[in-house]
């Protein structure tokens, strides 16, 4: 038992191990995360509708988005962005690992009959033979990546663009680094059965890297007849450090802001948001 704590305890490397698929593909856990995306309530796994809306009418301004704009959604969960995008005259791919979301966005899409795209895939591992004009990443997606997969999206992100095309994407700032604080807690049923329909005990061991400015949220799931682990990381940026891994990876930083909605930025943001485009 003391080796078994010890594991469940441990600080892996930053960025050691990815298990998307643990979120995305296990049947249960992907419909909680659906139930998350669709909770007008909260701004867990996707933001509140009126936010949602303020942000579609300011990237269709700022990216004069109109019936000849080609538009990637990457990581586009059940649609909030894809499908009103296409109800603006946009032509949309929205790329995503769940299928239980995909299938949300298909249905609403169907039933307000517009034409948009859906692929059931990792991110990392789309591809196409069309190109964008535009590439969005939203809700800090991008943070998750470790700096190999982060080097491999943008390259696809290039290849995936016409020329002078863009990318939108928002991360985590370094005052959520700074906010966030180790800890170890041990809980029956966390996150209200979240991670199961049957009753499991979840570690949460939260880590700091401050060299690398990484939070790591580890949850090891133990259940009667399985074990589990989870790691969800967040890569925290300061707008230097932004700057640099676009501009480092062939784009020109057009502006940031503070939100995908246009927020002017400050010092004080939560988050970061990019407007970069291809070199």
């Amino acid at each position: 038992m003391f080796n078994e704590l010890k594991d469940i305890n441990s600080r892996p490397a930053p960025f050691q191990f990815y298990t998307a698929d643990e979120l995305w593909t296990d049947e249960h856990t992907s419909k909680q995360m659906l139930e998350y995306h669709l909770n007008e309530s909260v701004d867990l796994s996707s933001r509140k509708k009126s936010f949602i809306e303020q942000s579609v009418e300011w990237i269709v301004s700022h990216f004069q988005v109109g019936s000849n704009t080609e538009i990637a959604d990457f990581g586009c969960g059940p649609g909030l962005y894809a499908n009103m995008l296409a109800e603006r005259g946009a032509t949309v791919t929205g790329i995503n690992f769940s299928e239980n979301s995909l299938k949300y966005a298909q249905k609403v899409a169907a039933e307000k009959g517009l034409k948009v795209n859906y692929v059931h895939a990792n991110y990392l591992d789309f591809e196409a033979t069309s190109h964008f004009d535009l590439i969005i990443m939203i809700m800090c997606d991008f943070c998750v990546l470790s700096p190999e997969q982060r080097k491999k999206l943008l390259s696809k992100f290039s290849s995936l663009l016409k020329p002078g095309g863009s990318v939108l994407l928002d991360v985590h700032s370094l005052n959520i680094f700074e906010q966030r604080e180790e800890s170890a807690t041990y809980e029956l049923n966390q996150l209200n059965g979240f991670w199961s329909p049957d009753d499991y005990y979840c570690f949460v061991n939260t880590f700091k890297y401050e060299k690398e400015k990484v939070v790591l949220d580890k949850y090891t799931i133990i259940e009667e007849s399985r074990q589990r682990i989870v790691y969800n990381w967040f890569q925290c940026y300061c707008e230097d450090s932004l700057r640099r891994e676009f501009e480092e990876n062939g784009f020109k930083v057009e502006e940031l802001y503070s939100d995908v909605a246009g927020k002017a930025f400050t010092s004080e943001s939560a988050e970061l948001a990019i407007v970069a485009k291809k070199q």
